[in-house]
C-alpha cells in the first residue's frame, strides 16, 4: 500500500489578518494622536515664545531709552494725559507712566519728549511729546494684558534734594510688569517682570 504525504501549506486565517489589521489600525490611531498632541503642543510653545519676545522687546525698548534720556517725569494718580510737558524731574513710589527728554532731542521743544504709560492693559508709547494722544502708539499686543493695579513705574534721584542746587546722585528708574498672557488656544499663562535702569550720564 503506498503511502501519500499530503502538502498542506500553512497560512494566515481570515480571523488572524482581521486581528492583525486591528491591531495595526489602533497603533496608527494611537501614534497620530500622539504626534497631532506633541504638534499641538509645540504651536502653543511657538505662539507664547512670540508674545514672550514681544514684551521683552518692549521692556528692553523701555530700559534702552530711559537709560540714554534724561530729567525723568513720573506720572502719578491725579495727573492726566495729554499735558503740555513731562519736562520737570518728577520723582515717585509707584506711578503709571514716565515722561522724559530723548538723548538726541531739544530741551526746549517739549514735542522731542518721550512718554510711556500703562492704561486699560496696554503699554502706550510716544516720541512726539505728551500733548497729543494721537502721537501714542500701543507697543503691547492683544493677547498680553498688564495689570495696572500691580505694575508701576518707580523713579528715584530725579528731583534736585532741597539743600542742593542740583542732584547728587543717579537717577534711577524700575519698570515693574504683572499681568497674563492669553493665547489663540485660549490658553492662559502669568507674568511678572522688572527691571531696573539707571541714568547713563549725571544732567549737571
Amino acid at each position: 500500500m503506498r503511502n501519500k504525504n499530503n502538502n498542506k501549506k500553512s497560512g494566515y486565517t481570515i480571523i488572524e489578518t482581521m486581528i492583525a489589521v486591528s491591531l495595526f489600525t489602533i497603533i496608527v490611531m494611537i501614534g497620530m494622536e500622539a504626534l497631532l498632541n506633541a504638534n499641538s503642543v509645540h504651536n502653543k510653545a511657538q505662539n507664547m515664545r512670540s508674545i514672550l519676545d514681544n514684551l521683552n522687546f518692549v521692556m528692553e525698548d523701555m530700559s534702552r531709552n530711559l537709560r540714554t534720556g534724561y530729567s525723568y517725569h513720573c506720572l502719578v494718580t491725579g495727573d492726566s494725559l495729554p499735558v503740555a510737558s513731562v519736562s520737570a524731574p518728577k520723582n515717585c513710589a509707584s506711578g503709571w507712566g514716565i515722561g522724559f527728554e530723548y538723548v538726541n532731542g531739544n530741551p526746549s521743544n517739549n514735542d522731542d519728549q518721550w512718554v510711556y504709560y500703562i492704561n486699560n492693559g496696554k503699554i502706550f508709547k510716544s516720541t512726539q511729546g505728551p500733548s497729543n494722544l494721537s502721537n501714542f502708539i500701543q507697543l503691547t499686543p492683544d493677547e498680553i494684558v498688564i495689570n495696572t493695579t500691580a505694575s508701576s513705574f518707580t523713579v528715584v534721584g530725579a528731583e534736585p534734594p532741597p539743600e542742593s542746587p542740583g542732584p547728587d546722585r543717579q537717577p534711577f528708574v524700575t519698570i515693574k510688569l504683572v499681568g497674563s498672557i492669553t493665547t489663540s488656544k485660549g490658553v492662559i499663562s502669568p507674568f511678572s517682570l522688572q527691571t531696573s535702569v539707571s541714568q547713563r550720564k549725571l544732567d549737571i
